[in-house]
């Protein structure tokens, strides 16, 4: 669990595959934001119980629940999460008809969805999925929080399955929209395994582009 001054960032995760689900809460009002309802709902509902003790009173909503992309491996228990919850869905526009549970939200990049207590901002990063969109909050207190789904990784960008014009989309977009757009102590919080920071990655940008994946 990351503490911090408005909001808690509590994680789990699930499955073979490693899929880590990423929960907001406002410490101030309660209000949840959870990212990606991957594989494993009892694990989720165990992560919102945790997250519930964070808020005021132990008072907590899901206000959304944003996929990060459309792959199957993000979505098993997104049905169960939102009959559980009844929270609204997010994702980006281009994935929503690849995602059987129906989309609340379709989103742009640059869109700013407000909560009571924080903000997220949707950074389109188009390749791995047409749709594939990071979540980005900007803690006024310290570093940013980027939760990339599978669009950056340390080590580099997601799986473009080795399309040069994917490769080329997604890496063009995360340099210019995440590593030429963010100061080097953000924090990266990917879809699967460990996390980063932009300035670890950003000395290896050149090499990226060179090898092509």
């Amino acid at each position: 669990m990351i503490d911090l001054t408005d909001v808690t960032i509590r994680s789990v995760s699930v499955s073979g595959m490693d899929n880590n689900v990423y929960l907001l809460t406002s410490k101030s009002s309660g209000d949840q934001v959870l990212i990606d309802a991957a594989d494993d709902f009892p694990a989720i509902r165990k992560l919102l119980a945790a997250g519930a003790a964070d808020a005021p009173g132990g008072r907590a909503q899901v206000k959304l629940i944003v996929t990060t992309h459309s792959h199957w491996d993000h979505v098993r228990a997104l049905a169960e999460t939102v009959e559980a919850t009844g929270a609204p869905t997010a994702a980006g526009t281009e994935d929503v008809d690849a995602i059987a549970v129906p989309t609340d939200v379709a989103l742009e990049h640059g869109d700013i969805r407000w909560f009571d207590g924080f903000e997220l901002e949707a950074i389109k990063l188009r390749g791995h999925t047409r749709g594939s969109v990071a979540l980005l909050y900007r803690d006024p207190h310290g570093p940013a929080h980027l939760f990339t789904g599978d669009s950056l990784f340390p080590g580099g960008v997601g799986n473009t399955e080795q399309d040069p014009v994917r490769f080329a989309a997604l890496y063009g977009d995360v340099v210019e929209r995440v590593f030429g757009y963010l100061p080097d102590d953000t924090l990266v919080h990917p879809g699967h395994g460990k996390g980063t920071t932009l300035g670890a990655e950003r000395p290896h940008l050149q090499e990226w582009k060179e090898r092509g994946w």
